[in-house]
């Protein structure tokens, strides 16, 4: 009896790693790491500024008291706050994310793989167009061996009669 060898939990852990996957998830990770950074100074430097001029530079102090008395910030703050500035400027680095995302990453693949697919349609089209044309010559070829046949065997029939009458 040969005993199958159980792959070593290393062996499986390379496979692991080498398979596309793992490296384009990896990548992805840094690329959106590095692009939250880019996002987050935009808001800061751009869109928070924009909201300032129509009161604090700094959206963070966006505050709504509602169990006075609210006085202070950070740890000796005093009574419940209310922080919607910080989950406004959340919302808004989403959608510039989401946007820049969408606008600049799946649009154009979107529409890229769509060409990709109607090219490989066509492609397939034109193949069947062949492939039926193709069936139908072969179907032609053998139409006319199926006649050739049977006016060969018609002709031998006729043949065969006729010295059969010649005989008698």
């Amino acid at each position: 009896m040969s005993e199958k060898k159980q792959p070593s939990v290393l062996d499986g852990f390379k496979t692991f790693l080498t398979r596309g996957n793992v490296v384009d998830l990896a990548v992805a990770v840094v690329i959106g790491t590095a692009f939250t950074n880019v996002v987050n100074s935009v808001v800061k430097g751009m869109i928070n500024p924009m909201v300032g001029a129509f009161g604090t530079k700094n959206l963070d102090n966006y505050s709504s008291c509602i169990k006075d008395p609210c006085t202070g910030t950070g740890d000796t703050a005093t009574g419940v706050r209310v922080m919607w500035g910080s989950v406004l400027g959340s919302t808004l680095t989403f959608l510039i994310t989401a946007a820049v995302v969408y606008f600049l990453m799946v649009l154009p693949m979107s529409k890229y793989l769509a060409r990709a697919a109607a090219r490989q349609k066509a492609k397939e089209g034109a193949q069947e167009v062949i492939e039926v044309s193709e069936l139908e010559v072969l179907k032609e070829i053998r139409d006319a061996l199926v006649t050739q046949r049977g006016a060969g065997h018609n002709e031998a029939l006729v043949a065969q009669r006729d010295s059969e009458h010649k005989e008698r």
